[in-house]
């Protein structure tokens, strides 16, 4: 079986000491391709050079809500400039998107419009980050329709939530966190929606599986979150990666 990490984030300082040998390992278990976001202007534009040296990481461009007070005027345009020069580069704009626990939220939802009007542009996917904030994004779907989908990243929330994201042409992120009890609710729409609508991803350093919890989570990992997708389930495990690689090659055009 083969598989797509749709989001991971090794070009981190956690993975600085020994990336080739966790790639390697996440490799031999079939872990063909790995998705890795751009978070910040000079770090999307320093992945350029870290594509290069790991053809089998695919790369994004963006601006992380995270990072909101990185993102000024003159950062935003920089990035502007930046994705569409270098299309050819990219498989998806983001990681971007809305979050409710960070600051300054009128500038996050101008900068995420901006967002969604470059993906429209240039032809590409959208990397959606939510927290607290799925009406905002809503909201901002419905002033600038995306026109290329995307994947939510590590969606939680209601079937109906997710049933509106799928409309919108997006998939969502499945993660680590269908491995905690206590995340039914995901738990559940991870079981319902239809299977060509989910993506496997680990977000590594970040997001750990129940059990690991405090440690840095690896690519490897990937295989894990499977297994636990597997238990939620009808399909045979065989189908259900088939269509996860396949949603990935078609999403991201690898």
């Amino acid at each position: 079986m083969e598989f797509i990490d749709s989001h991971c984030h090794l070009d981190f300082a956690e993975f600085k000491s020994d990336l080739e040998r966790q790639m390697a390992h996440a490799q031999v278990l079939g872990v063909r391709y790995f998705i890795v976001p751009g978070i910040t202007v000079s770090q999307s534009e320093s992945l350029l050079a870290f594509s290069k040296r790991y053809p089998q990481c695919r790369i994004s461009a963006g601006l992380h809500p995270y990072f909101i007070d990185q993102h000024t005027d003159e950062a935003v345009r920089r990035f502007m400039t930046f994705a569409r020069e270098n299309k050819q580069h990219l498989v998806a704009i983001g990681e971007c998107g809305i979050d409710g626990t960070c600051p300054q939220l009128h500038w996050q939802q101008a900068i995420f419009a901006e967002h969604i009007k470059l993906s429209n542009a240039l032809q590409l996917p959208l990397i959606v980050h939510h927290r607290q904030s799925h009406h905002l994004i809503a909201q901002a779907f419905k002033q600038t329709p995306p026109e290329f989908g995307g994947v939510i990243h590590a969606f939680s929330g209601s079937l109906q939530q997710a049933e509106y994201y799928l409309k919108q042409g997006f998939k969502l992120g499945v993660g680590g966190t269908i491995s905690y009890e206590r995340a039914s609710k995901t738990r559940q729409v991870c079981s319902q929606v239809p299977l060509d609508s989910l993506l496997l991803e680990t977000d590594a350093p970040s997001m750990p599986l129940s059990g690991h919890q405090g440690k840095v989570n690896e690519p490897k990992r990937l295989l894990d979150v499977f297994a636990c997708l597997c238990q939620l389930r009808s399909e045979s495990p065989k189908e259900i990666a088939q269509q996860l690689y396949l949603s990935s090659r078609t999403l991201f055009r690898i």
